[in-house]
């Protein structure tokens, strides 16, 4: 499996003909190293309803044909925008797909869409194919990360925010690595606007030391194989 990162905490999953774009914040994203027409996701899931992780999701959906996973009341808002594949399960549920499948978990944040939809942001739980990535969302740190972590499937790869200023900061974030304790970690929502601007190498050493986890910092574009 492929990891592409798209800038933000916006993120590409590719497993052979399977493309899962995660958070598809591209147009006005000063980092995006996209744009929304040359993504061709096979279906595209949501952490919450923030501009910059909601994104260009109703044009790439409605473009694409893909189908959209999010938290219930995003989900009935975008079935109300015109995407006609939306699955809408709440904390706890989890999604069957042909490759996988997808849970939503609790992330400390706020959540409200650019149509006004308030709801509950959730984390991702990603399983492709034997492969399990958490998309830890936005979020602050808080004790729940150790037991999600810890209940089920080893986590493979974790995608974690370190910018800080709305989400946990690169500090608290060495902690929630040591809870989730995945074999690789990918820091995301850092650097994009200049409040959330951080140390991603200083990150990476600190992990690297405090954990046994490997630490993969990734510019705009680039991609990691998940071996």
């Amino acid at each position: 499996m492929d990891i592409r990162f798209l800038a933000h905490s916006a993120v590409e999953l590719i497993d052979g003909d399977t493309r899962i774009l995660v958070d598809p914040f591209i147009s006005g994203n000063p980092k995006a190293a996209v744009s929304p027409d040359e993504l061709e996701p096979t279906h595209i899931l949501l952490t919450h309803g923030h501009a910059d992780h909601y994104g260009d999701v109703v044009d790439i959906a409605k473009r694409t044909g893909a189908p959209v996973l999010a938290i219930a009341e995003i989900a009935t808002e975008l079935g109300e925008l015109g995407v006609e594949n939306v699955f809408d399960p709440n904390l706890g549920g989890t999604v069957q797909f042909d490759w996988g499948w997808v849970k939503l978990v609790p992330a400390w944040h706020t959540s409200t869409t650019p149509n006004g939809t308030v709801s509950t942001p959730a984390g991702l739980l990603i399983m492709v194919g034997e492969r399990l990535v958490y998309h830890v969302g936005d979020t602050c740190l808080f004790s729940d990360l150790k037991l999600i972590a810890q209940r089920g499937n080893h986590v493979n790869v974790a995608l974690v925010p370190i910018g800080g200023h709305y989400t946990m900061d690169r500090f608290d974030a060495v902690t929630a690595c040591e809870w989730i304790g995945a074999d690789e970690v990918i820091p995301i929502h850092y650097d994009t606007f200049p409040p959330i601007e951080t140390d991603a190498q200083a990150f990476k050493t600190d992990v690297e030391n405090a954990t046994e986890s490997k630490v993969v910092v990734l510019a705009p574009g680039e991609t990691h194989t998940v071996r």
